[in-house]
């Protein structure tokens, strides 16, 4: 009998009314026998029929039940086993405790139970090790997405390699352009006949024609020196992969005046439209042009550039015409500002110096007034001398101020000049880069990745031997009252002599048409040479760096200071200039510590060795035979070690990006 006191149900209240039905079949009972015992045999059916289909619907939900529970203990079973997810449970200690049969078809051992996971992949202990929840192994040709639960010791491994190889395929079809511009075409062919222009424009058609059918490439020659190349990433990747060896073959391409033709290449790449391409494929080549020419110049979309080539020395392109429109343009702009502030490099070397006040007296010759901006506690025992005697000019000191005088002077409209260098890290005090909108930049080195933003004016010649030689120029296109002392023509020739080494390296025909100019106002080489002296304890300490140099490779000689022991950046420089001068030495890097705890570079060749992107590949440049870095939290030992791997990359690529 149901226990009528629990909550009521269906059948709970179907026994309450078969109750009262009970109590009215008494009454019947009572007054008619007959109708009652028709009533009771009724009831008596009808609560047999209500309990057995309760009864069979209980059995039959039980069944259903059980059944159910069968079949997700059975499907569960069957995912862990069969589902197209690789699973591996391991130990403490990294070992394959179990794995799920899909692992299987990722190897081609029998089981991989109770082996190590470096044996699956050496990638995978390591990111468990660090908490990392992901990483993406290559296992026998599968790119396989690992899901890492530590606390359970648990991966889970979805197989990749279909979405990679469309990954892939979308990367590599994606439309690459190129201009390539012929760097010394004009110069060439001047003077020459049509005969002889046509020779040569077949031969350069044919060279690159040739090489574009061997990669692949759609070639357009869309002007005498200009051609437009459209290629995709892969073909692209291949270029990389051969160094650009289309450089060295044009370059093999002699002219009848003996001067070899080059090439210059500005790439666009990134998801981007074609316009986006055709302006950082105009871009690049601005880049690859400004750093001489000679070499390859890749910018994706963000802004990342690659370098390959310039492994020669530019040649010497600018002309007297260009020197006089810059020489106008400046005159110009000191003319409409209200003073000039110049700046040099941090730690400025004679050049610096000396380029500066040539611009001091520009700005002297167009009546404004001028101030170069130079950091008392930040110069070197190289240009220790030079300054000693400035400070005795009565006429020449008063115009040199501080850099903190000099953000107190600076206004909107004052001209900012920055000489020697281009990269804002590098000036005397950055802060005046953003205190006003007139900036000019003359400098001589090859373009870098890093430039001062929007300057007004530029004047960048890397085929000039030194910043000090391009403000000689302009100096000769200003008013004839401009009138140069003999210690402002000294320092400015001295600038020109310590770049070139006495005129042995990176000297053109302007280089001592401009020395020839400063001597004729004055300027002394003995006083020169008396900038150069140096004291007897910096040439020992440069000689013990000489000391400990070693022969790495055939003709390269690196040496490194002592651990402790800091050097200046010209005591590293000279040593690595003298190493030069050693016979067999086609190279020569120098490494020490500085005093603001930075690692310093010195690099140096006779040119057969582009110390310039091998200074690159380390955050720093320069030239072609001249170049250097400073590198932060590392140790002269890793410095040493990083410059090794470097080299080695270099020679065996070839070409070095």
């Amino acid at each position: 009998m149901p226990n009528f006191f629990k909550k009521p149900t269906m059948s709970g209240h179907l026994w309450i009314i078969y109750l009262i039905s009970l109590i009215l079949l008494g009454f019947i009972w009572f007054y008619q026998w007959m109708l009652g015992l028709m009533m009771t045999l009724f009831l008596a059916a009808s609560i047999f029929y209500s309990v057995r289909t309760e009864q069979n619907m209980i059995n039959e939900t039980e069944e259903y039940i059980s059944t159910l529970s069968y079949r997700v203990k059975k499907v569960g079973e069957e995912a862990l086993l069969e589902m197209p997810i690789g699973i591996i449970l391991f130990s403490e200690n990294f070992t394959v405790e179990w794995a799920n049969p899909y692992m299987n078809r990722f190897t081609d051992q029998d089981t991989i139970v109770g082996k190590s996971l470096k044996d699956i992949s050496d990638k995978l202990i390591q990111p468990i090790k660090d908490g990392e929840d992901e990483v993406w192994v290559n296992v026998d040709g599968y790119k396989l997405q690992t899901i890492i639960k530590k606390k359970e010791r648990l991966l889970y491994l979805f197989d990749r390699t279909k979405q990679t190889e469309i990954s892939n395929l979308y990367q590599n079809e994606q439309t690459v352009l190129s201009i390539i511009f012929l760097d010394n075409y004009e110069e060439i062919t001047q003077g020459m006949d049509d005969t002889a222009k046509s020779h040569i424009n077949s031969q350069v058609t044919s060279i690159l024609n040739k090489w574009a059918g061997d990669f692949g490439i759609y070639l357009k020659r869309t002007s005498q020196e200009r051609f437009l190349a459209v290629m995709n990433q892969e073909i692209l990747h291949g270029l990389e992969k051969a160094k650009f060896e289309i450089l060295d073959e044009v370059r093999e391409l002699i002219t009848d005046q003996n001067v070899p033709l080059t090439l210059s290449f500005g790439i666009g790449v990134g998801p981007v439209n074609l316009p986006e391409l055709g302006e950082l494929a105009q871009s690049s080549l601005d880049l690859a042009l400004g750093r001489g020419g000679d070499q390859v110049a890749i910018k994706d979309d963000s802004g990342k550039v690659r370098f390959y080539g310039g492994k020669t020395n530019p040649m010497e392109k600018r002309t007297r015409v260009r020197a006089r429109v810059i020489s106008h343009a400046m005159k110009e702009l000191v003319q409409e500002s209200e003073k000039v502030l110049i700046m040099g490099h941090k730690s400025p070397d004679m050049d610096s110096i000396g380029a500066s006040i040539g611009i001091l007296k520009i700005a002297q010759a167009n009546d404004k007034k001028g101030a170069i901006v130079l950091d008392p506690d930040d110069i070197d025992t190289g240009v220790q001398r030079m300054v000693e005697e400035i400070e005795k000019d009565e006429d020449l000191w008063p115009h040199f101020i501080t850099p903190e005088d000099a953000i107190e002077e600076v206004t909107n409209d004052t001209l900012l000049v920055v000489v020697d260098t281009h990269k804002p890290t590098l000036v005397m005090e950055e802060k005046l880069l953003s205190k006003t909108e007139h900036v000019v930049v003359i400098d001589h080195h090859r373009r870098a990745e890093e430039f001062i933003s929007d300057p007004t004016l530029v004047y960048m010649e890397p085929y000039a031997s030194s910043t000090a030689e391009l403000v000689t120029e302009l100096l000769e296109y200003q008013p004839k009252k401009l009138k140069l002392s003999m210690l402002e023509s000294t320092a400015l020739l001295a600038g020109i002599i310590v770049d070139t080494k006495s005129f042995t390296l990176r000297t053109g025909s302007r280089t001592f048409d401009a020395a020839s100019y400063l001597r004729s106002k004055g300027a002394d080489t003995v006083q020169v040479q008396k900038f150069m002296k140096e004291d007897l304890d910096v040439y020992v300490k440069r000689s013990k760096l000489i000391e400990k140099a070693s022969i790495y490779r055939d003709g390269i000689a690196i040496s490194t200071g002592d651990t402790g022991q800091t050097y200046g950046p010209v005591i590293i420089a000279q040593a690595a200039d003298t190493l030069l001068t050693m016979s067999g030495i086609v190279a020569s890097f120098v490494i020490s510590e500085r005093k603001d705890g930075r690692i310093g570079i010195s690099a140096r060749s006779l040119g057969d060795i582009n110390v310039q992107v091998i200074m690159e590949r380390m955050n720093g440049g320069g030239h072609l035979t001249n170049a250097a870095t400073q590198l932060e939290d590392t140790t002269i030992e890793d410095a040493k070690a990083l410059l090794q791997d470097i080299i080695d990359e270099y020679f065996e690529g070839g070409e070095s990006e």
